[in-house]
């Protein structure tokens, strides 16, 4: 349903008495559907998904006093994602675009996803066109720029980096309504960008922080991998996985549900090797689904004390 028939339901006739039904405007733009999904998408993050929820009753509330006649100032879309990898920030920024689609502040329902390499060139005067070229490509939907911190580099002079923020931040305020820009990284990296970048950070109205998985919300993620893929843990190996978490939570390049998912298919060529080396007996459709201890405690986190995705010796 278009956003005129939205409100007008929910709005009935303006007056200085009339009464407004949020519930039904809100359930006929079908934001609660993708908050739903998001729910069922995303393990934990509940301090994101309470963002997101509370960021959607604004544009919502704000979209319906705009057709009132009262304004308060445009909000200020562009936001910043702060976290370590694996946490689904992209799928957020999906749903995210969703939401600002289906209440009309974006013309398209379309995310964007690049890094430092799409925006900056390697010589004088390759920057400026790279960069217009993917803030065109974008207009209308959501550009999230991963590791955006990557574009100030202070201890490179001369870097073309600068260039791509200055006209990052000029598009971010002269098209802000036609364009949402969110910037994604490391928070400490993140945090010394914008103290190093003061326009950047004024541009920005919403910071959202992706604070790390516990152990139990990866266990959980690990299951529906496992399941998703038609596999399952023995009672040993998972006892075992949790233990690999447990190590493996602490040491370097770790990414949460991306490093759980690796983990994962590094168990899964373990297991196939070790069913080929069976030679007593036949093997059944159960070994096929079943990922034992011995596929998990054969990683080098366990042997070596390193992630598997270190270079080995």
């Amino acid at each position: 349903m278009n956003k005129q028939l939205q409100e007008k339901e929910a709005i009935g006739t303006v007056g200085s008495d009339s009464t407004i039904d949020l519930a039904a405007a809100f359930q006929e733009s079908q934001v609660q559907e993708i908050l739903e999904q998001l729910d069922q998408e995303l393990v934990g993050l509940l301090s994101v998904k309470n963002k997101i929820r509370e960021m959607a009753a604004l544009l919502l509330v704000d979209r319906i006093r705009k057709s009132l006649g009262l304004t308060a100032g445009a909000v200020t879309l562009h936001m910043t994602f702060l976290g370590n990898p694996g946490m689904g920030k992209t799928t957020v920024a999906m749903r995210m675009a969703e939401i600002l689609y289906r209440l009309g502040y974006i013309r398209r329902q379309n995310v964007m996803l690049v890094t430092r390499d799409d925006l900056v060139g390697q010589g004088i005067g390759q920057t400026a066109p790279k960069t217009r070229e993917v803030l065109n490509n974008a207009m209308g939907g959501v550009l999230l720029i991963d590791e955006a911190y990557t574009l100030f580099r202070p201890t490179h002079p001369g870097d073309f980096g600068l260039e791509a923020i200055e006209i990052l931040m000029q598009v971010m305020e002269n098209q802000r309504d036609d364009l949402v820009v969110i910037l994604a990284g490391y928070k400490q990296q993140m945090e010394h960008f914008f103290h190093s970048n003061p326009g950047m950070n004024s541009r920005i109205g919403l910071h959202i922080e992706f604070n790390d998985y516990s152990v139990d919300d990866l266990m959980i993620i690990a299951q529906s991998i496992v399941t998703e893929q038609n596999y399952s843990f023995s009672p040993e190996a998972e006892i075992a996985f949790r233990e690999y978490l447990v190590r493996r939570k602490v040491m370097p390049h770790f990414a949460n549900a991306r490093s759980v998912r690796n983990a994962i298919d590094r168990a899964r060529l373990r297991q196939a090797n070790r069913l080929l080396m069976i030679r007593t007996r036949p093997i059944t459709k159960q070994d096929l689904i079943t990922i034992e201890a011995e596929d998990i405690l054969a990683s080098r986190v366990f042997k070596e004390g390193v992630p598997d995705c270190d270079p080995e010796n």
